[in-house]
């Protein structure tokens, strides 16, 4: 198996007023939170979303793996549809000490390019800032931050930049190249 260079970038905002909006999309496009912990849902935009970016950390995960993790307090999904469709998604997990971390963010490909993404990500680092006033027990929010790396999309670092997130550590090592995984098999060409 071939190796390559990967470069990670992770990103930050360290209070609230560091959020910058983003226009809302044109059409009916909805934000809603997935309320009901589904493996099944979760395992679906996982391998949508990521599938053409090589998101492979999860693919082995059982369905009490996934149940696991979706069932931790404070762990939410957000969900962007286009008229009733899922277009992408937003997962925030809880770590200790007040910090939230966007573990995945992205969209189908189908739907990228159509400024859902600005909006979604908007919406999702609000929502990681309000935390704990859904989650009784939570630390107040007191940073926010993700990661994003050159396999991701074209797009990915200026969208995160321009809703106010800044670099904080950049990391280059050598991973596995690996096939393009797809929601199924073959799903997007090579």
């Amino acid at each position: 198996m071939t190796n390559i260079p990967v470069t990670t970038w992770s990103l930050e905002q360290t209070a609230p007023t560091d959020l910058l909006p983003a226009a809302a999309p044109e059409g009916d496009v909805r934000i809603v939170r997935s309320e009901v912990p589904s493996p099944e849902f979760s395992r679906f935009l996982y391998t949508a979303v990521g599938g053409d970016i090589r998101w492979t950390d999860r693919l082995g995960w059982s369905r009490a793996r996934w149940v696991q993790h979706l069932d931790r307090a404070g762990v939410e999904t957000w969900v962007a549809f286009d008229r009733g469709t899922p277009a992408g998604y937003a997962e925030l997990v809880p770590q200790d000490d007040g910090v939230v971390e966007i573990v995945h963010f992205g969209l189908l490909p189908d739907f990228r390019g159509r400024r859902i993404g600005g909006h979604l990500l908007a919406y999702g680092a609000a929502r990681a800032w309000d935390l704990e006033s859904r989650w009784p027990g939570l630390a107040v929010t007191k940073r926010v931050w993700l990661h994003t790396c050159s396999l991701d999309g074209e797009h990915a670092m200026d969208n995160y930049q321009r809703r106010g997130f800044t670099l904080f550590d950049t990391k280059v090592e050598e991973e596995p190249e690996v096939a393009t995984p797809g929601p199924w098999p073959g799903a997007y060409p090579a």
